[in-house]
Formats: structure tokens, sequence, C-alpha cells
């Protein structure tokens, strides 16, 4: 498990305190258990979370980190400005499943956006308890809205004040005040927010039977041997007290490094002021009230406590950040570890044991939601401890009891209806499904999602079978299929959506359905074609954004039953695999269209001139969307054939449509200037101004070199371009240094200057894009070496056999992310083109 970060007893920034009190504040204001805020940081579309309350910050560093376009009620709250309101967790696994598959937990949740004017700050965050067939009802979303109105209005004055509001480091945990059950009004202490120090009102100390000599004279000193949650959580409330509209007195609950357990109430007392202007300074002067307060120190187990004494099992409990609030004796007998060594400790720091990945969870649900867990925890290789967690409003009460002979063992499969293995290994399965959601972002086909559901969904839940099937005109068609029969599959494929079976009916009902048994699932659907007698079945919806996609069908060969978890966690990652497909779909249609956008826009023949021949080759990349902006072109200038010829190549930032779009507009435009007999320079140049004209969010580099056949001269600009390279008539090859400009559509005064060179008979010159020479985690120079070496062994003569060669590597690679253009040019003797 994680530690927590110490901050040395140092008071909280003004933004971390902001931020505290905001949370605390939304939270009690929407009835909320927990909350937190995730801020924007230095890295372009990076939220983290900046504060959690009422939660331990640890069991939830998987989501410390947020990138806005991730599928996640907080990126989506903060790239639309617009709230998420979450009622329970039916509703949260229909628009969110990634959230749900990671999170599988009754809870309701509200984000409010946090902007000011232009602005974009994070995101406030609100979890509370589920209300399942309700809505968020509207006097919540105001408040909720209000609150994050507020916050906003206070970062943009911090930003104005030269605050930085971002945040760079681990989140803040700050503790939840406990509900008052009367005011109090006295106290043994004066604390003044302006100055931090403290006063102590000893007669009033005498009569709480506190001493004096307990309270140092700042409040830095005071809280030196606190928590630092607790710090937070009293600093935050402090702000509130001194707000005029704020409550007049907050108790908090919290603990000494030592064990020792405290209550703290804090009553506000108006403070004076003779300054009698209105501005912003003498207002904050008003505002800091003195506050009055009392600390009850309630050492060891008060009486109430000693009844849980008496019981066998160890009794715990834990606050809302997961450390030890109380222990009984039987502590001591199971875990040989005395109350006063636990308290004030997180469980799962103080018991390493129940630090383990697989048991997160759990710890996680309670925290989460209201129903109580068990599971089974592996103390030794030979030990196990039953756990029973029973959540509260204010904390966990943990139960631990020895268990000789566990009810389960790992691996084992039990009788339908009491699930597979452990709970404890369900709860480690559940960590598949993570992965599972984290690799379907990196799959763009449906090939590649059906090999990542196959390769992370069947060992998490311990299935054999895999088919999944695509919709398409009312019909079913198989896409997918491992472990079954070879060919059982076919008699389904392209099934009618009026046909009764459980791959239809679960797509047409949008509900998952599961068979415990080979047995059960023929009895549902007599006469269903079977491929095995034994086993059991899961058929669960395909369904993106309300579209229906398809059906997928797991299969497990040993009869097995679905705890509601699994269920949960299933249909949640049936629509996070229903998101991927459609996407897959999409980015295959994009692919097609960019594909044959690419081949149109391609010159389909060079043109034949005397003394040169030119040489093309186009390669598309193998993997995501593989169609990019690479282009190469040979262009006839002037008033008579074969006078001089162009020879350009370039490369368009990017993959897709929008790449092959822009590259026709660039090749056109190239085009145009050079057959208006522009020159060199000044054609990159115009090209250059006219795509920064077209603003399609792209640039590209190009290569324009301007050939006169007949004498070799050639005039050549570079604008970005990796290198052309030139192989001498004697076989010496080198890479040409050719200075150059930045890239295209990026500065419209950029200045592209020329370099002239020869081109004598019988040598090549070669052209290429970054796609043939760049290999991951290997420099570009390296690639541009091997080329060379390679055009240098090529020898003279044919030159296709040398294009060939150039791209072979390339062509046969099978995990190419990037296109390749390849333009060859060759200058031969005068009765080249004769004998040829």
């Amino acid at each position: 498990m994680i530690g927590r970060p110490d901050d040395g007893g140092r008071v909280p920034d003004e933004l971390a305190l902001v931020l505290a009190r905001a949370t605390v504040g939304a939270i009690e204001a929407v009835g909320g258990y927990a909350g937190g805020v995730y801020l924007r940081s230095r890295t372009t579309g990076l939220l983290r979370m900046a504060v959690v309350a009422g939660l331990p910050g640890s069991l939830f560093r998987p989501w410390w980190r947020m990138h806005v376009n991730r599928p996640f009620p907080v990126a989506d709250a903060h790239r639309s400005g617009q709230a998420v309101h979450l009622a329970d967790a039916e509703e949260a696994m229909r628009r969110y499943p990634q959230l749900m598959a990671g999170l599988p937990f009754p809870f309701g949740s509200m984000y409010g956006p946090l902007a000011q004017g232009t602005e974009r700050y994070g995101v406030l965050m609100v979890l509370r308890a589920a209300t399942p067939g309700a809505v968020v009802g509207d006097s919540d979303r105001h408040l909720l809205r209000e609150a994050a109105q507020r916050l906003s209005a206070r970062l943009a004055a911090l930003a104005a004040d030269g605050t930085d509001v971002v945040w760079e480091s681990e989140p803040v945990s700050v503790t939840l005040p406990v509900p008052l059950e009367t005011p109090l009004r006295t106290g043994c202490f004066d604390w003044d927010l302006g100055t931090g120090l403290i006063t102590v009102d000893a007669d009033l100390c005498a009569l709480a039977g506190l001493d004096p000599a307990d309270f140092p004279g700042d409040v830095a000193a005071l809280t030196a041997d606190w928590w630092p949650e607790d710090r937070q959580g009293l600093w935050a409330i402090a702000r509130e007290l001194a707000d005029p509209q704020g409550p007049p007195t907050r108790r908090l609950a919290l603990s000494r490094r030592d064990g020792r357990r405290l209550v703290l109430d804090l009553t506000a007392r108006p403070g004076d002021s003779t300054d009698t202007t209105d501005t912003t300074e003498s207002r904050e002067s008003r505002d800091r009230s003195l506050l009055a307060g009392l600390v009850l120190d309630l050492g060891t187990a008060p009486l109430t406590e000693q009844a849980a004494d008496r019981l066998p099992q160890a009794v715990l409990s834990i606050d809302r950040t997961g450390r030890v609030t109380y222990a009984n004796d039987s502590v001591v007998d199971l875990l040989g570890r005395g109350r006063d060594e636990l308290a004030g400790q997180v469980l799962w720091e103080a018991l390493p044991w129940l630090g383990h990945t697989a048991y997160e969870d759990y710890f996680r649900a309670v925290m989460m939601g209201s129903d109580p867990v068990q599971f089974l925890a592996r103390r030794s290789p030979n030990e196990w401890v039953s756990v029973f967690l029973h959540p509260g409003p204010g904390g966990v009460t943990v139960t631990l009891t020895a268990e000789e002979h566990p009810a389960y063992t790992p691996n084992s499969l039990v009788r339908p209806g009491g699930g597979l293995g452990s709970p404890a290994d369900r709860a480690a399965s559940l960590y598949r499904p993570v992965a599972l959601a984290i690799a379907l972002t990196e799959a763009v086909t449906a090939r590649q999602v059906s090999a990542v559901v196959t390769e992370e969904l069947l060992p998490a839940f311990g299935g054999r079978q895999l088919a999944i099937y695509l919709l398409n005109e009312r019909h079913l068609y198989l896409a997918w299929e491992t472990g079954f029969p070879k060919g059982f599959l076919d008699r389904f494929d392209g099934v009618s959506l009026e046909v009764r079976l459980p791959g239809v009916e679960t797509l047409t009902s949008g509900r998952p359905i599961f068979f415990e048994s080979m047995q059960h699932l023929a009895a549902a659907y007599p006469g269903i074609a079977l491929d095995a007698d034994v086993g059991a079945r899961a058929f669960l919806p395909l369904i993106a954004s309300g579209r229906p996609v398809g059906s997928c069908i797991l299969g497990f060969d040993r009869p097995r039953g679905f705890s509601p978890e699994e269920r949960t966690v299933l249909t949640a990652l049936a629509g996070l695999i229903a998101q991927a497909l459609q996407r897959a779909q999409r980015y295959e249609s994009e692919a097609t269209l960019a594909r044959g956008l690419q081949a149109a826009l391609l010159p389909h023949r060079l043109p034949v001139v005397d003394h040169v021949e030119t040489l093309g080759r186009y390669l598309p990349g193998t993997e995501g969307m593989d169609i990019g902006g690479d282009w190469y072109d040979v262009i006839e200038t002037g008033t008579l054939p074969g006078r001089s010829i162009a020879l350009v190549i370039g490369d368009v930032q990017g993959h897709g449509v929008a790449a092959a779009s822009t590259m026709g507009q660039l090749r056109s435009a190239v085009r145009a200037f050079a057959l208006s007999g522009q020159s060199p320079q000044d054609v990159v140049s115009g090209t250059n101004r006219l795509l920064i004209d077209l603003d399609p969010g792209q640039f590209a580099s190009c290569c324009y070199v301007l050939l006169d056949p007949a004498t070799g001269t050639a005039r050549a600009v570079r604008a970005g371009h990796p290198q052309p390279l030139l192989r001498h008539p004697d076989g010496r090859t080198e890479v040409l240094d050719l200075p150059g400009g930045v890239v295209l559509g990026i500065d419209s005064e950029a200045q592209y200057p020329v370099t002239e060179f020869l081109l004598e008979p019988g040598a090549v010159l070669a052209f290429y894009t970054d796609g043939l020479v760049e290999q991951p985690g290997a420099d570009i120079d390296v690639g541009v070496e091997r080329l060379r070496a390679t055009l240098a062994e090529a020898g003279s003569g044919d030159l296709a056999a040398t294009a060939d060669l150039l791209v072979r590597e390339a062509g046969e690679a099978v995990d190419r992310p990037d296109d390749v253009a390849l333009l060859l040019a060759a200058r031969w003797p005068t009765e080249w083109r004769q004998a040829s």
C-alpha cells in the first residue's frame, strides 16, 4: 500500500486551503460522504487529483491522474464545461462503463466543472449514496453548481494575484468534520486566524479537566503531532467558520500520532475591526474571526466500548481515511499486536498482509457503498483470516477471525451460484478488467479489440471460449471466435434478430444472460445446438451510447456461478467492448475512405522525360489509421516538354482523412506554383502561406528540387524534411547537406534558402519520408545511414529494382506505424532513352 506523505506540520498553502474548504462545503451541501477536486496540471490535457476528502487517498491512486480525453465523468465535465450527475451505478454503467469497470460499486456521484471565462481549472467532485430509480434532484444540482462557481471565482482570484493554479504533486487528504449533536459555545483557547497565535483560558481548561500546558502558543505547534489529513481538515473548517455566512460551530474527530483520540470543537467569535474603508483587504480583515476551541482527549476506549473486548474475534474500527480508531483486546490474541500499536495507524499499513492488491477492491467497496463485505485474506502461507467489513457514515467496523480451513481454496470451482475460486481470487480477477479497459483504448481495429478481449477478459474470469458477433442490417455476423470446435459457430453466422437465440436476445433486450451450466442453457432454449455437455455460458449485449453493436459470448468448460460483482463487471466491460468496436468500425470506415482518397491523390504515373528516369513507391502503415499524408510528385515545368522538371516529396503530420485531404491540397498548390514558372523558394514559400491560410491544424515537411535534365543542374529547397541521398556514378553515396527552413504551416514569414548542386549522368537522387528511416527507440540518423548504405550497394541499372531494395525491409515489417513514400530520380546519358 502507499504511505501517506507528511507535510511536517506546515500550514497548508493558500491553494490547498481553498480547495479543501470548497470540497468539504460541497460534500456537506449535497449530502455526500466523500469528494475531491481535480485540477489542471502543467502537462497539456492532464488533470491531477489535488484534494480527496472522506476516502483513503492511497486506495485510489489509479485515479490520481485523468486525461481530458478519457471516457470518464471527470474528463467529460472538464471537456464539455457541463456538470455530470450520476444517480446510481446503473446510470454510471450505461454512460461511463470504463468508470464502473474499475469501481464496480453502488454509489452516486456529481461532477461540477471549474471554469471562469475562458479559463478551465478542473472539476469539483462529490460522491454520495446511490438513489436507484431517482435522478439527482434540481436542488442538489443547484447546490453543486453554486459550490463550483464559488470555487472557480476563488481560483480566478488566486490566479490574478499570481498563484499558479495547477497541481503537480500527490493529492492532499482531508478529514471531514463529524456531525454535531449540540452546539458548544465554550472553549479553553482562542485562536487568531490572522496571526496563528493561541491564547489559553486556564479556568475553562481546568473546568474541562485539561492541562493548559497541553496548548502551545501557536496552531503549528498544537498540531505538530497530528496526521496531515487532520491538519488539512482543521484549516478547512477554520476557513469555513471565519466566513460570516458559515456555520457557528464545527467538530472534528481526529487522532494524534501516539494513538490518542481527540475531539475538537471550534466556535466562531466575530473579531473587532476599526477599519471602515470598504476594500478587499479590509473585508478580509473583518472576516478573520477569533475561533474558540475546546479539545477533548478521549485517551483509551470509553466504557461503552468495553463490550467489544468480551468478543472472541478481533474487532477494530477505522475512520474514512483508513486509520485505526479502536481495537479490542482480542486483537492481541489473533495478531499479536496491542491496541496501542495499532491506534492511529492506517489498517493496511499496520497489517501489511491486508495491503495486498487483491483486497484493495473490498476496502474501496465499503468506503464507497453501504453494504457489508466479507472476504478471506491470507496472512501467511498456512494462515487464513476471515475479514468482515461493516461500513457506516463515520467509518468501518472490521472483524477478524482465524480460519483453519478456508471455505474456498485458490483455483477451486464450486457449485453453480457459488462463484469461481475464493473471494480473494475473485477480487484479484477484477483487476484484469482494468487492464482490459486500458488495452481497449489502444485497439483501433475490430480484430485488435477482439484480440485484447481474448488476452485480458478470458483469463480474468477463467473462460475458455469467446465469440463476438457484430450487427449489420438486423443480422449478427461472426467477427471473432476462439476455443469453440471448428465450424460449430458457422450455423449462427448471419442470424436474423427475429430468431430466438440467447446471443440475439441479449442484444435485443439489452440485458446480459448467464447460464451456470449447459443444462440450464438447454432448458431455456430447447433444441439449441450445444458444443459441449459440461460448462457455463455468459451472453453479453454490446451496446455503445444506446446503439446496438453486437453480442459477446463467454464460454467456460466447467459449471460455475456468477457472483453479483462479476455480473456487474462483465456488464460494464461489455459496454467498454462495444465502445471499442464502434470506434474501430468508424476507424476502419475512415481508413477505407482515406485509402481511396490517398490513391486518388497520388500520381498514377510519372512523366517520361529525356535524360531522367523517375520512379515512386508508397507503402501505407500497418498499425491504426494506416493512411497518412505522405506524397511525391514529378512536375514538368516550362513551355517545352522536358525543359525542366520539379521533383517533390512531402509529409503531412498525422494520419487519416484529414491528413490525406491536406496532402491533396498541398500537392495541388505545389503543382500550381510550379507550373506558373515560380522559383523553387517562391513555390515553397507560397505553399507555406497557403497552408497557414487554410488553417487545417496541421503542418507538413517538404523537399522541392527543380532539375534541368539536359545539364543536370539542380536547385533545391527544403522545409523541415529529411535530407535526400545522392548516389554518384562511381557508387559513392552521400547524404546531401541542404540548408532549409521550418516545416510548412508554422511561420508565414519563414525563409527557405536555395542550394544548387549537379546531378551527373549515372547519378541517382533519392527522396524519402521519415517512415522509411525511423524505428522506435533508435535515432533517425541510424536509419538514414542504413538507407544510404543500401542505396550504395544497389548498384546502377534497374531503378525499379533499386526502389524495391530500399523499401523491402519496411514492406516486410508487420508493425510499421507510419506510411512511407520514396521518389527516385536517375539522370542517364543522352542515348539512354533510345537504348531503354
